[in-house]
């Protein structure tokens, strides 16, 4: 019977990187996909600038953007009656381009390290399986799907069905679920799902086009919202070749004729996939039982008004990836894979209410809605004038998360140093960059201008900001991280302007670059600060610090 040290169920965005982060960290990994080939049709389209930060750290940034929009690309959206009727509202946002100009003009740590960028998940899959195939340590099976499992203290036996032949088992340490949102996995475990499902049922009609971005002319962008009582929307995928709508049409509608008139002027399109969904604001009672657990879709339902789902889900692989791999590498303690259901189901829990959060901005001008909107009288202008200034208001809820994309915190995990004076919580539109054990360390630019990120390598980092620390206390911190077999190096930099921006000389970074401790002067016990760190103990040899 073969083993690996991880079995991964489902081979969406989330199973693929997730394989991809844990082969590249030295672990046997199995990916197992029930179906045969990726997805044919767009679901997500967008990965956020934290989402874009974390391909970067795996290698795949450039890749992921050859992928979808040009950089000079509009990535602006619309409230409009018809494509071919004068926009009501028009809310422009940056291009990659531009959001890059400001990224490379910021000195105060308030830009993320990449843009945005749209791109297709049709279009992402196929890369991240040409990736995981090619990741040492990653056995890749699409056409196996997962058919059961039973796990007892010391791994899982995992039943596998191969499309076309006999039933298999394998045996693994750990079983991962990114099997989406009917997934076996959770539904095995008896995890419930908690809030509020089915909250609205949708037609999504994928079709392509050769030419109707081009016909949008000066009303090119990247979403366009109807006002006209059914609530629908046009999504540009990535390739600008391939649209998604999405409206609440019965099953026997002529899907070809609603497109048309969506559009409102003659194009060139065919129909190349339909499916129906659902609205969900829903979360996994918890994310794991024993050698088990659950990531993604698997984990979380959101409804896609912000892009949230398929970027949290991104962020549960790359927690869970160090963890697991510190854990099968012996270097882990128990703290370590206990910490991911306390720290990623948070995020999830406040992603879920951001997502309806947004939503409900939508529902605030289209409640404005009658019929009278697409008609060229007094009433109708005095109509459309009303609805824009309130999607002006209301509607930037759905574009404008930053401080749920790049403010996240982890505080109040056992495995980040806890300070006096520092709250958990983060805001929902607007980022403010700070340096409080559980937040991602702010992007920053070095003085030979590489970015602070790019400097750090793939294990703990103690970060020297003036270059304090003495011979002996350096000798201590490596050798308490030695003695535990744990990944780790120490970076010292002196970088006044850092220096002013993170508030504090010294920090200590985990694996995924989140702050797990920061001080003006190293803790008593270099060996209690490792300890902690890598999940061996509940102590906090970083506590008394006053935040900021």
């Amino acid at each position: 019977m073969n083993s690996f040290d991880v079995v991964i169920a489902g081979a969406g965005p989330v199973g693929l990187v997730l394989a991809i982060d844990l082969g590249r960290k030295g672990v046997r990994t199995l990916l197992l996909e029930r179906d045969a080939e990726t997805k044919a049709y767009p679901k997500m389209d967008r990965s956020n600038a934290r989402t874009m930060e974390l391909f970067r750290r795996l290698g795949l940034a450039d890749r992921v953007r050859a992928l979808g929009y040009p950089a000079d690309a509009s990535m602006d959206v619309f409230i409009v009656t018809r494509l071919a009727d004068e926009p009501i509202l028009r809310l422009r946002y940056p291009t990659v381009a531009e959001h890059r100009a400001a990224i490379a003009a910021c000195k105060d740590a308030s830009e993320p390290l990449e843009p945005y960028q749209l791109v297709s998940q049709n279009d992402l899959e196929p890369m991240l399986k040409e990736v995981a195939e090619a990741t040492p340590n990653v056995t890749v099976r699409f056409g196996c799907a997962l058919a059961g499992f039973s796990q007892d203290a010391e791994g899982v036996q995992v039943h596998l069905q191969p499309s076309g032949s006999a039933p298999e088992q394998v045996r693994s340490r750990y079983l991962v679920g990114c099997d989406g949102a009917t997934s076996l996995v959770r539904k095995t475990l008896g995890i419930p799902l908690q809030g509020r499902g089915s909250l609205r049922s949708l037609r999504q009609v994928t079709f392509r086009s050769e030419t109707l971005y081009e016909q949008l002319g000066c009303r090119q962008g990247r979403h366009y919202y109807f006002a006209d009582g059914g609530g629908g929307a046009i999504v540009v995928q990535g390739s600008r070749k391939e649209f998604t709508m999405n409206a609440a049409l019965p099953e026997d509608a002529d899907l070809e004729q609603a497109v048309r008139e969506h559009v409102g002027f003659d194009f060139d399109f065919r129909i190349t996939a339909t499916t129906s969904w659902k609205h969900h604001l829903l979360l996994a009672e918890r994310y794991r039982e024993g050698r088990v657990f659950i990531a993604g879709d698997a984990a979380h339902l959101m409804i896609p008004t912000g892009g949230l789902g398929m970027n949290t889900g991104v962020g549960d692989a790359v927690d869970l990836a160090w963890k697991l791999a510190g854990t099968v590498h012996g270097w882990g303690g128990p703290g370590l894979l206990a910490s991911y259901e306390i720290e990623r189901r948070k995020v999830g829990a406040r992603n879920v209410e951001a997502a309806g959060w947004a939503a409900a901005g939508v529902g605030m001008w289209r409640s404005l809605w009658k019929p009278q909107v697409s008609h060229a009288t007094a009433e109708g202008a005095a109509l459309r004038s009303e609805i824009a200034l309130a999607a002006d208001l209301h509607h930037r809820r759905v574009h404008e998360m930053a401080g749920v994309e790049l403010g996240y915190s982890y505080a109040g995990s056992p495995l980040i140093s806890s300070e006096t004076g520092g709250g958990d919580e983060w805001e929902t539109t607007r980022y403010r960059p700070h340096t409080r054990p559980g937040v991602r360390l702010p992007h920053v630019w070095l003085a030979d201008g590489r970015a602070m990120q790019d400097a750090l390598g793939d294990g703990y980092t103690l970060l020297d900001l003036d270059g304090r620390l003495r011979a002996d206390e350096l000798a201590e911190v490596h050798g308490a991280f030695a003695a535990l077999g744990a990944p780790f190096d120490v970076v010292q930099l002196h970088e006044p302007h850092v220096r002013e921006v993170f508030g504090f000389p010294l920090l200590l970074l985990r694996p995924d670059l989140h702050v797990y401790w920061r001080g003006h002067a190293m803790p008593a016990s270099a060996g209690a600060l490792a300890r902690a760190a890598t999940g061996h103990s509940g102590a906090n040899p970083g506590g008394g610090v006053h935040a900021d």
